[in-house]
């Protein structure tokens, strides 16, 4: 079976069971970050690597710059999905020989760019030339403490659903200049208990899904009330992808203080409730459309 026959997800489901998993890892591969016990105790240890290829997230003629700004800035949304603090990082370049100086100059002031926003140091990587596409990997380790971390399995049913900021149209250049919720997240899991939270990259139609499944509950959603971006219609909202924002459950009993802490704390930034998790349910569960999906 070619990978275009079986998707992301179903490869992901085949290949994850069957890591060894070492003494020490709290949260294995299949959440946003790993999640790993310091030799020492104390807060634990994030661990992210994420990467761009040319023609996927970048075009030829995108500003270098604003490519190393997005390589950089991925891993680091999913350190916010999970509450974390990253501090550093190491870049994989994989470009072919004909590309200039001058590119990977501009590519690494938007890595340094994006991550001196976060404090993270780059400390290193590899080079390597390819006869294909360019590619940028960068790797992330940090950490988070222990009573703030957060997962995508921990959704209860009758939780209530929320999204940060606007959905739908980020290729209109959203994609490129984002900047990761790490405040966000770090403030809500400081003054709220959050049961389950992940980054959008793929899309809510494809993401929400897979925390639903993580926490072995359903979900219904409200989809006029989705917030949108200027111009964007319901269907990207819900399948265009890249919108990096947040979507998290919580308990119903803490809206109302969730919503007026918020609104004094972050005026400039949306946060909207979308729906409920719910029971699990074949015919609840249903899918709300496709959202991004590698392979496909």
């Amino acid at each position: 079976m070619k990978l275009r026959q079986l998707g992301e997800d179903r490869l992901l489901r085949q290949l994850l069971p069957s890591l060894p998993i070492g003494k020490g890892v709290l949260v294995p591969a299949g959440d946003d970050c790993a999640v790993v016990a310091a030799p020492a105790g104390g807060d634990l240890l994030l661990l992210k690597t994420d990467c761009v290829v040319e023609k996927i997230h970048f075009g030829r003629e995108t500003d270098p710059g604003l490519v190393g700004w997005k390589a950089m800035m991925r891993p680091l949304s999913d350190f916010a999905a999970m509450s974390g603090v990253p501090r550093f990082a190491l870049i994989t370049l994989i470009v072919p020989s004909r590309t200039t100086r001058i590119w990977v100059n501009k590519l690494y002031r938007g890595l340094t760019r994006a991550a001196g926003k976060f404090g993270v140091a780059i400390v290193g990587g590899e080079t390597s030339s390819t006869v294909g596409p360019a590619a940028i990997s960068v790797s992330i380790s940090g950490s988070v403490e222990r009573d703030r971390m957060v997962s995508r399995n921990g959704g209860k049913k009758g939780d209530d659903l929320f999204v940060t900021g606007r959905l739908g149209g980020s290729i209109r250049g959203k994609h490129l200049r984002f900047i990761p919720r790490i405040a966000e997240s770090r403030w809500l899991t400081q003054h709220f208990s959050i049961h389950a939270m992940m980054d959008l990259s793929d899309g809510l139609g494809a993401d929400l899904p897979r925390l639903a499944r993580a926490s072995n509950v359903g979900f219904e959603i409200q989809k006029t009330s989705l917030p949108r971006n200027p111009g964007a219609t319901l269907e990207q909202a819900l399948s265009d992808g890249e919108d990096y924002e947040l979507l998290f459950a919580i308990s119903p009993h803490q809206r109302e203080r969730l919503e007026r802490a918020w609104a004094r704390k972050f005026r400039s930034l949306p946060l909207t409730r979308i729906g409920r998790l719910n029971r699990k349910s074949t015919i609840e569960n249903r899918k709300l459309g496709s959202g991004y999906l590698h392979f496909k």
